[in-house]
């Protein structure tokens, strides 16, 4: 599998993380948390998974999970899009959502919702065999990478 992001190695010892999943297209979301999984085991971070029923609920999952002690959350959703504007309105909640969680909370969302036009876009990009992406693991180390520079932050601010 070919990445296209960087691949950041981090030590995410004392780091508490959860992964917030969507339930909708359970192949390409368990692709997304298998690439999640795989990253917070070798940070050796703190890990936990729950699953929400589907993209539009990931960001008030994640805001719970950051206000109860979670360091980091990385949300992993499938967004397909449709003959309707129900993919537009989806895509709009879930990301304005999701960054809003982030800046009211001061701690970092690893984004990992795919939104594609059919499911072969998401089965490229869901780090399965034969992907050419794995977003999973790409939203895993953006959100280490980003708790340990806002640990970081705050020690030589605070």
């Amino acid at each position: 599998m070919a990445g296209t992001g960087p691949t950041i190695t981090v030590d995410g010892r004392g780091l508490r993380v959860v992964i917030v999943a969507g339930q909708w297209h359970d192949v390409i979301t368990d692709g997304l948390i298998a690439g999640a999984t795989r990253v917070l085991q070798a940070s050796h971070a703190e890990f936990s998974l729950v699953r929400v029923p589907g993209s539009f609920e990931l960001p008030v999952a994640c805001k719970v999970a950051l206000e109860n002690g979670a360091d980091a959350v990385i949300a992993l959703g499938v967004i397909i899009r449709g003959g309707t504007p129900h993919f537009e309105f989806v895509s709009n909640a879930a990301t304005d959502g999701l960054t809003r969680v982030a800046l009211d909370t001061g701690k970092p969302v690893g984004f990992g919702v795919l939104t594609i036009d059919d499911e072969q876009q998401g089965l490229d990009r869901a780090g399965l065999p034969g992907s050419k992406e794995d977003k999973g693991e790409e939203a895993a180390s953006a959100a280490l990478a980003t708790a340990l520079v806002l640990r970081q932050l705050r020690g030589q601010i605070g």
